[in-house]
């Protein structure tokens, strides 16, 4: 019997004014005790979360943040340590190699909920906006808000 459609979605908003998304990708994440709880009640950050390679080539999130459970009790996982991503070699090697480009980065886009019941996370490769880029995206923004008004 198939799983039902989660409707958990958590969004990196900040991403998307401060950097341009060069390429995208879906990751698996490594969660321990209460955390997939949290992220099913929707209690995830991924404000200034970011993407790191380790000495080993693992990929690890930094910066999320997944509150506590409110009904855990002595198995509390810690709301904002290191979690471990999980993609192919594949896709790691092309990632590592991307990121020593100077101005790129990785960063977390969307956390949700696979229809296997599964934890993802959306991460993109992305280039840092400049202070012109992003007057211009406000610009943009702002411009096709107003054809949709003019439309009604």
């Amino acid at each position: 019997m198939p799983k039902k459609t989660s409707s958990i979605e958590i969004k990196n908003r900040r991403a998307s004014f401060d950097y341009t998304f060069l390429e995208t990708y879906v990751a698996g994440i490594v969660l321990v005790g209460t955390e997939i709880k949290s992220v099913r009640a929707g209690k995830a950050s991924l404000v200034d979360a970011f993407c790191y390679f380790d000495a080993k080539g693992q990929l690890w999130v930094k910066g999320m943040n997944i509150a506590q459970y409110f009904w855990g009790s002595w198995g509390q996982h810690e709301p904002a340590r290191d979690r471990k991503l999980l993609l192919s070699r594949h896709d790691l090697r092309h990632l590592r190699q991307e990121v020593r480009d100077k101005g790129k980065t990785i960063v977390a886009v969307r956390m949700f909920i696979s229809e296997k019941g599964w934890a993802k996370v959306l991460i993109a490769l992305a280039k840092g906006k400049k202070e012109y880029d992003k007057r211009a995206s406000i610009k943009e923004k702002d411009v096709r808000r107003e054809l949709e008004r003019g439309d009604d």
